[in-house]
């Protein structure tokens, strides 16, 4: 097998691709050939240092893969070689192979595409246990989405316009509001040209955003909350902008307002029912056409470092995803 190896979490520089023997999946586990796999945003951070977890080195990065199974280890019944599945890895993927465990499989229902399965568990995961498990989302309520063309954002765009939700999208750039209209947006918002404030005020007839969903952190934080409705709940889902915002609790108190933790990946391992469900709920939406993975680009595993390049200068709409041949 091949795969790209982190031994030095210094940046993406210095992955390196090489050449390694196919391993044997041990008790619980699957052998899975990678047939696609996506870039998300803690891809960046874990090969810096930077993000929660910190695998032991050496270790292939790659969060969310798709392919099927090549071999099972002991005491794995659920699956056998030539099943199609999505893994939701913290670590593997970028590569041709990939040991993962059978609890963290889902298995892909006809018709699900490769590229879609690789671009889908994370994002959508993260942005269904967001909206509908911590926020709370009630059909009828509006939503306010920053980084809304990206990856986790356009996910949330379209889950909670499958909810019932009205949708402001925030976008950096007309394009990318543009693209947001196309997946449904109701209003959009380029914060890089608008006040925040006062095009909420506007598009919300003075109430604001019942949830603010908000994977960027940074300077829009404080404005966003700011204009946040009665009883609104602020979703923190990272912090893509840069900077870990600290908003002043006094505005809380004055909104009767919720600051909610996103925390998808310890979801997934300490509630494995409650995600399995939603992911169940997830794959009927894809399968009746409500949500659909937004694929910017399609490039060959190898060209990793330009996949990270793209991510990393914010020219991502939806998401990047590298596949073998």
């Amino acid at each position: 097998m091949q795969a790209w190896i982190c031994d030095n979490p210094i940046g993406v520089d210095a992955l390196q691709w090489k050449d390694l023997p196919t391993p044997e999946p041990g008790p619980g586990e699957v052998r899975l050939a990678v047939r696609a796999a996506s870039l998300n945003f803690p891809d960046i951070l874990i090969v810096q240092n930077k993000y929660q977890v910190k695998p032991p080195l050496p270790f292939v990065p790659g969060s969310e893969y798709a392919g099927v199974v090549e071999a099972v280890g002991a005491g794995v019944t659920q699956f056998k070689p030539g099943d199609r599945v999505a893994a939701l890895g913290s670590t593997g993927g970028f590569g041709t192979h990939a040991i993962v465990g059978a609890d963290r499989l889902m298995p892909l229902p006809p018709g699900f595409a490769f590229e879609h399965a690789a671009a889908f568990a994370f994002t959508y995961g993260t942005s269904h246990h967001a909206l509908i498990d911590r926020g709370m989302l009630k059909a009828g309520e509006t939503v306010l989405v920053l980084g809304a063309a990206g990856g986790v954002g356009t996910a949330a765009l379209q889950i909670a316009k499958a909810a019932g939700a009205r949708v402001i999208a925030g976008a950096s750039t007309d394009e990318k509001c543009a693209l947001c209209k196309e997946l449904g947006a109701d209003a959009t918002l380029n914060y890089s040209k608008e006040n925040v404030r006062d095009a909420l005020k506007a598009l919300t007839d003075g109430k604001g955003p019942d949830i603010v969903y908000d994977p960027v952190g940074g300077d829009l934080a404080e404005p966003a909350f700011r204009s946040i409705a009665w009883r609104g709940r602020y979703l923190v889902i990272g912090f893509a902008g840069g900077g870990i915002p600290a908003l002043p609790f006094n505005l809380a108190l004055l909104k009767g307002a919720s600051i909610v933790g996103v925390f998808w990946g310890d979801f997934v391992r300490r509630e494995p029912r409650a995600n399995a469900a939603a992911l169940a709920q997830l794959a009927a939406w894809y399968a009746e056409g409500k949500v659909r993975p937004v694929i910017d680009e399609q490039l060959p595993m190898s060209e990793l470092h330009r996949a990270y390049a793209r991510m990393t200068g914010r020219e991502v709409k939806g998401k990047v995803v590298l596949v073998n041949a």
